[in-house]
């Protein structure tokens, strides 16, 4: 198998697994417990917190609170911030955000409140004159949410002039730096974003963790209520042994960051420039020069994305559409279609995503099959036969 849909999921890191496996074992108290059995785990989950603060460059581990992944970080950091603003807040997301962020303002328009859709351009690079003018039209408190950068295309948004505009404009500042923390830096010092959502599974953590910052001093309003967990913003007795895990991977991936951005920047370029020589019609999706380091996503003019999948996937390579949250869609990328890319290159689009374990056998292997697969998908395309 040649895994190439890192952006969808990462495999666990033998050392994650390894910290792990003690807290199923053998420390298995619950942190809540006053007795010493349990309050080992809670210094576990202490220094965890401690690893992901580092990673973040958060001045504070107390604004890091544990979640259940990166859709109840954005969740908590949507409707938690707005249920606790005074007035009648307006949001402001882009085109091209996750569902895990469209999902929760969704709700918020049901609820009645109005959510601005920034639009981008061709290459995928937010419009910040429509967002000022956003800003400028509605009054009352505010609250942005854009990702750091695009599951699909990869493409990095401009972080510091979005904070600075929007906090020039005395509103909260979200981030979905789902995709982005472990690729490139993510430092909440630099670029000051109130909040901040991050995914253990796309860091080589397990499926089922993540976490939320929260800078001092931004109200939030908690979702899940009962206990005092996370100091009172996220009840239920805390899942030890995959916090642990993404404290770990994130001490990894500070540790490992520039080397990993640098050989999957080579692997990734070396790919997508093979595909474009020895394949007809393939064409770039999005930026090609700021974007995540792993990430390609190439439309296959007049082919259907599906079918090239699907062969890939007969030929032992794994690879994708875009979000693995939208499996079972039969529409194309919402993210293409805000790009307002042509039918052609939205409908023959796949994503190839590359990570810390891709090999170069592994990219020999996608260069050898791909060619003959995109051949054989324009033998049989009614679409290119027209």
């Amino acid at each position: 198998m040649v895994y190439l849909d890192n952006n969808a999921t990462t495999a666990v890191a033998p050392e994650v697994l390894e910290a792990m496996i003690p807290f199923f074992k053998t420390q298995w108290g619950n942190p809540s417990s006053l007795h010493t059995f349990g309050s080992s785990t809670k210094r576990s989950i202490d220094d965890a917190r401690e690893k992901v603060a580092l990673f973040l460059g958060a001045s504070d581990p107390s604004e890091i609170i544990f979640t259940s992944g990166g859709s109840e970080s954005n969740t908590l950091a949507l409707l938690g911030a707005v249920s606790a603003m005074q007035g009648t807040p307006h949001v402001m997301i882009s085109q091209v955000e996750h569902s895990a962020v469209l999902g929760p303002c969704a709700k918020l328009e049901n609820d009645g409140l109005h959510v601005g859709r920034i639009a981008v351009d061709g290459l995928g690079h937010l419009d910040l004159d429509a967002l000022k003018a956003e800003l400028a039209e509605y009054a009352g408190p505010a609250l942005a949410s854009f990702m750091w950068a695009n599951n699909e295309t990869g493409v990095i948004f401009p972080m510091a002039e979005l904070t600075g505009i929007v906090h020039e404009a005395d509103g909260v500042f979200h981030t979905d730096a789902i995709q982005a923390a472990g690729k490139i830096p993510v430092n909440v010092q630099d670029i000051p974003v109130d909040m901040l959502s991050l995914s253990g599974h796309k860091l080589y953590a397990p499926k089922g963790v993540g976490a939320l910052y929260v800078r001092r001093g931004t109200r939030l309003n908690p979702l899940i209520l009962g206990g005092q967990q996370e100091r009172g913003r996220r009840a239920g007795t805390e899942n030890v042994p995959y916090i642990v895990g993404l404290g770990k991977a994130c001490e990894l991936a500070l540790d490992r960051m520039a080397q990993d951005a640098k050989r999957e920047d080579s692997l990734r370029d070396r790919l997508e420039k093979g595909i474009l020589s020895t394949c007809k019609g393939a064409v770039v999706n999005g930026d090609p020069d700021s974007r995540l380091p792993n990430t390609t996503n190439i439309g296959f003019e007049q082919l259907e994305g599906e079918a090239i999948l699907l062969a890939l996937d007969d030929a032992g390579i794994c690879a994708s559409a875009g979000s693995a949250c939208q499996s079972g869609s039969i529409d194309v990328s919402h993210v293409l279609k805000a790009m307002n890319l042509s039918c052609s290159r939205m409908q023959g689009a796949v994503r190839l995503s590359v990570g810390r374990y891709t090999t170069d056998a592994d990219i020999d292997y996608a260069l050898e099959q791909l060619p003959i697969i995109i051949d054989r998908q324009r033998e049989l395309s009614p679409r290119v036969k027209e």
